[in-house]
C-alpha cells in the first residue's frame, strides 16, 4: 500500500478501498485500560502542569473529547471499536495471560518473548490509588467524570471501575 511506511500514517489517509483490504489483511489488536486509571497514569508521569488530581481532571473535563490531549481521550473516539472489528481486546491487568495467548495464535512461543509481568501487583496498586485519588473528587466532578467516558464504559468492561456506578 501507498505511504504504508511512512511515519504515523493515519487510516483516514487511505480510500475505503485500501482501508477495506489493510483492515481484513491485518490481526487488529486493542489494547484498553480503565478510563479512570488513565487518568491517574497521565497525571503521575507528569503529563499535566495541575498541581492536584482535582484540578486536572477539571483540566481534562474543560477540554472536552474534541480539545483533549490523547492521553485521557475516551478510547472509542481513539480507536473507533464500533467501525473496526478487532481481532482481540487486550485489558491493562490482565497483559501476562492475554499476551500469551496472542502469541501462542501467532506460533510463537510465548513464554520466552513476554517480560516479567505481574498484573496482580499492578490490580492492587491501582485500585489503591484510584480509591486515594477518587477520594479527592467532588461528587460533580466524579458524575461529570462518569459521563465523559460513558462510552468507554459501554463499550468495555470495565465493571470495577470508579467511574461504573
Amino acid at each position: 500500500y501507498r505511504r504504508l511506511h511512512t511515519t504515523e500514517t493515519r487510516l483516514s489517509e487511505f480510500n475505503q478501498t485500501e482501508i477495506k483490504a489493510m483492515l481484513g489483511s491485518y490481526t487488529k489488536v486493542l489494547f484498553v485500560r480503565d478510563p479512570f486509571h488513565r487518568l491517574i497514569a497521565t497525571f503521575l508521569q507528569g503529563m499535566s502542569i495541575s498541581p492536584s488530581f482535582s484540578s486536572f481532571v477539571q483540566e481534562v473535563l474543560d477540554s472536552g473529547t474534541r480539545n483533549g490531549r490523547v492521553a485521557w481521550k475516551p478510547l472509542v473516539n481513539l480507536c473507533q471499536p464500533c467501525l473496526i472489528q478487532y481481532d482481540y481486546v487486550v485489558m491493562f491487568g490482565f497483559l501476562r495471560q492475554e499476551l500469551g495467548h496472542l502469541l501462542r495464535r501467532a506460533g510463537l512461543l510465548a513464554g520466552s518473548l513476554l517480560p516479567e509481568l505481574t498484573d496482580s501487583q499492578v490490580q492492587w496498586t491501582y485500585r489503591w490509588l484510584s480509591e486515594q485519588m477518587f477520594s479527592e473528587l467532588s461528587a460533580h466532578q466524579k458524575k461529570q467524570l462518569s459521563h465523559f467516558y460513558r462510552l468507554d464504559l459501554a463499550a468495555f468492561p470495565f465493571s470495577s471501575s470508579f467511574l461504573s456506578d
